[in-house]
């Protein structure tokens, strides 16, 4: 599997609910997260996730655009939370090393209900 397709498929995971599942599989034991929100360590992260995941288990997460920089993804999404009205445009930068999620940095913009821009968040 490809980088962005390994970056997808976590990302996909972790906001289906199979947070543990995703990082077993995909993420690196240093695992670094960037997020002035949370401690940067893997294991902080991951449990963060799994009570997003519990106290809203009807989230939206759609991949809209991939960009393979080779041991770097961005990967731009739709992101609706569980009470149907939120809805957020996120990117999510992944650094890889010997095939795992090494790094983690991630944006969030919330998507306004009456922007004035035609064209839309993606």
């Amino acid at each position: 599997m490809d980088h962005a397709a390994i970056a997808t498929t976590f990302l996909r995971m972790c906001a289906g609910g199979e947070v543990r599942a995703a990082f077993d599989r995909y993420v690196a034991a240093d695992f670094v997260h960037h997020n002035a929100w949370f401690p940067g360590d893997r294991q902080s992260l991951l449990d963060a996730m799994e009570q997003s995941a519990a106290s809203e288990p009807n989230t939206s997460f759609e991949p809209r655009q991939v960009i393979d920089g080779g041991d770097r993804v961005a990967v731009l999404s739709h992101l609706r939370r569980a009470d149907g009205v939120t809805e957020y445009a996120v990117v999510h930068i992944v650094r890889f090393g010997a095939g795992r999620i090494v790094e983690l940095w991630d944006l969030g913009q919330e998507i306004p209900r009456d922007s004035p821009n035609t064209l839309g968040m993606f």
